[in-house]
Order: structure tokens, then C-alpha cells, then sequence
């Protein structure tokens, strides 16, 4: 294995290629890194000045280019030679890390576990990087022989902010708005909701459900969140474990769900917990859709007891074009791409390097994959 980057080599003055020596087994005093999803040799860069024990191999021409900041899968339009899908593998089986799951497709994953002894530790883009570490349908070994993390955390600034516009625009009646100014109406006033006065229910308290909580609590929301644990977090004034969902529920005036998908989360949120909230209620979206009950939410939605639902997730990914969510005037529909901003690759980029230096130092990694229940 130790030549397959040899024979990918290029001139030295090839641009956007960036390759390394390939460390035996034996070394760990350096860390030897293997780009398999789209990242700037800035960004490389970066990560390198921060953990100067990495040695970071990169080929652009074998990854596909990014259209926008955190487009990890880069362009579908993109495809490789044949030549260049053995250099590309070649390439990952070399690495000790990965940056990135290859491809973004966990049969990818599977393959590139399978043929490189060596790989101890993947890094995934997305926050629910779980999910593609799952579906790659690895043995126990090697979910045992392989660290695997994901991209939580990176995203909670921009989701937490986009919780806030979906509940804001829920209290302050955003679809009559947009209603009555369509059809060019001047109506009676009407009373709008205040979210001072509300009451918020919080169906997961990770690094998003946290953000969220601190923005909530400092416009005078009442907040109550959902924990397993127990543990207090500021902003919050109502901790509820998970199993009295339905009760934790009952009369608040939103509902922001930020849980990852996992077998203990799917369908969560289900037509009980849906009812037990006010009539009219917000509800947002940004975890992973398949912890709603999408046909239940349908079913509230019909009937007004959702009044608002802004929807960045759902359980199926693109949303089917027949689904009545489209169309219902009460839903604002994103298509999950709430996370997104500028600054995402590079704080990407940031915790991949801190946690390159956990690696070295033998310390516990950040965002480590559950790898039983893959979160």
C-alpha cells in the first residue's frame, strides 16, 4: 500500500494537489490524512498550521467541485475516468484518516474500510454523520478497529437562528401576512403572538437544542427541554426526560425538534405529542425529519391545530413533489439548507485539526459516533 501515492504523484507544479508520504502502521507520532470529499488547499492549509503533525494528502482533480460552501458532495454532475476511480481509492486505502466519508456514499465507506487495514479514524461532514456510518453496514470489528466523528456543533449558530425566524414567523402570523398582501387586502388589525409570553418546548438539547435555548431564554421565553441526563442548561427552566414527551408537551405554544435520527428517535414526535401542544402552535424543524410523525403532523395541519410548521428535514429526502406539505400555505418548506453558511468549511476544518490533536495525544475525540446507536 505504502506506493499507491507514488504512482499518483503529478509534477510538483501541478496546482491544487497536495500529497504526502504514507506513514507505516507503526508510526504514531504523525497522522497521515487522506481528503476524500471536497475541501480548498487553503482549508488544508489551515488545518495543517494547527496540528503540524499531519501530513495531508489531497488530489482536486479526483474530487468533485463544491458549488457552495458546505457541499461536501460537490457537483453531481461530476465524474471520474476509470483511471482516475482506481487513483481515487488508491488513495483513501492509504490513509490513517479520513476527511470526509469518500464520496459521500456509505458503500463507498464500506469498501474503503474493507481494503485499508490501516484506516483508524473517519471524519463525516454532516453533524448526523452517524447515519452514514450506519448505512455502511460495517461488522463489530470494524466499528471496533475504527474512530469515527461527525460534524456536530459546527451548525448550531445558523439552525438556532433559523429556530428562531420559524417560531418569530409563527407568532407573528407570517402566512396571513403573506396572504392578505398577495391578494393586495387591508384588513382589521388583528393581535399578534408575543414570544415573551410564550412557552417552548425544546425536543432535544445538544449543541443546537443548547444555542437555541440561550437565544429563546434571552427574549423572555419559558423554556423547557428535553434531557436524559438531567443536567442543568442555562436557558432552560423545565428539564423533561424524553419518555414524558407528551407531558412536557402539553399546552406550549412551540415546538423546535433538533434530535438526530437513530431507532430510539424515529417517530418521537408523534401525533400524541403533536396534540397535547396549543391549538395553533409553531413547530420547527431541524434535526432529522424522521423523528416527526410526518402523516400525523399532515393530520394537525389540516385541521389548524399545527398553525405554523417551518420545515427544514423531512423523513425522505427530497421531499416527494406530491406531498401536501408543498402546498399547504401554513408550512415553509427549506430544503435542508438551514445549516449552511460561509463559515462552515473552515469550522469543519477547525474541529477536524483539534480533534487530529486528540488523536496524537491519545485523548477522547469530540463528536465520537455511537456506534449502537449512531449518533
Amino acid at each position: 500500500m505504502g506506493d499507491a501515492v507514488g504512482r499518483l504523484s503529478p509534477p510538483p507544479h501541478r496546482r491544487g494537489v497536495i500529497l504526502a508520504p504514507h506513514p507505516t502502521r507503526a508510526r504514531l507520532d504523525r497522522l497521515r490524512v487522506v481528503a476524500s470529499t471536497p475541501v480548498s488547499e487553503a482549508l488544508v492549509s489551515h488545518i495543517v498550521a494547527r496540528e503540524p503533525r499531519i501530513d495531508f494528502a489531497r488530489d482536486e482533480a479526483l474530487l468533485p467541485p463544491q458549488r457552495f460552501a458546505g457541499d461536501h458532495a460537490g457537483d453531481p454532475a461530476f465524474r471520474r475516468t476509470a483511471e482516475q476511480q482506481r487513483a481515487f481509492e488508491d488513495l483513501v486505502d492509504s490513509a490513517q484518516a479520513l476527511y470526509g466519508v469518500p464520496d459521500e456514499h456509505p458503500a463507498a465507506l464500506q469498501r474503503t474500510v474493507r481494503n485499508n487495514p490501516d484506516l483508524r479514524w473517519v471524519h463525516t461532514m454532516p453533524a448526523g454523520g452517524g447515519a452514514q456510518v450506519k448505512a455502511a453496514d460495517l461488522t463489530a470489528d470494524e466499528l471496533g478497529r475504527i474512530a469515527f466523528t461527525t460534524s456536530a456543533g459546527v451548525h448550531a449558530e445558523p439552525l438556532a437562528e433559523y429556530a428562531l425566524f420559524g417560531l418569530l414567523a409563527g407568532a407573528k402570523t407570517l402566512p396571513r401576512l403573506l396572504r392578505q398582501q398577495r391578494e393586495t387586502r387591508w384588513t382589521d388589525r388583528w393581535e399578534m403572538g408575543l414570544l415573551s409570553t410564550q412557552r417552548v418546548l425544546l425536543v432535544g438539547l445538544g449543541g443546537i437544542g443548547r444555542v437555541v435555548a440561550a437565544k429563546l431564554a434571552a427574549l423572555g421565553v419559558t423554556v423547557v427541554g428535553t434531557s436524559r441526563s438531567g443536567e442543568p442548561v442555562d436557558g432552560v427552566q423545565e428539564l423533561v426526560h424524553p419518555d414524558n414527551l407528551v407531558d412536557a408537551a402539553t399546552d406550549v405554544d412551540g415546538i423546535v425538534v433538533s434530535l438526530p435520527g437513530t431507532a430510539a428517535t424515529d417517530g418521537l414526535v408523534d401525533a400524541k405529542v403533536l396534540r397535547a401542544a396549543k391549538p395553533g402552535f409553531t413547530l420547527v424543524s431541524i434535526g432529522r425529519g424522521a423523528v416527526i410523525d410526518e402523516p400525523a403532523l399532515i393530520d394537525a395541519l389540516r385541521d389548524e391545530h399545527v398553525g405554523f410548521a417551518a420545515l427544514d428535514v423531512f423523513a425522505a429526502e427530497p421531499l416527494a413533489t406530491d406531498s401536501p406539505l408543498w402546498s399547504d400555505p401554513r408550512v415553509l418548506i427549506s430544503p435542508h439548507t438551514a445549516a449552511l453558511n460561509s463559515a462552515e468549511d473552515r469550522l469543519i476544518a477547525e474541529l477536524f485539526a483539534d480533534n487530529a490533536t486528540r488523536f496524537l495525544d491519545g485523548q477522547p475525540l469530540r463528536n465520537r459516533v455511537d456506534t449502537v446507536e449512531f449518533y
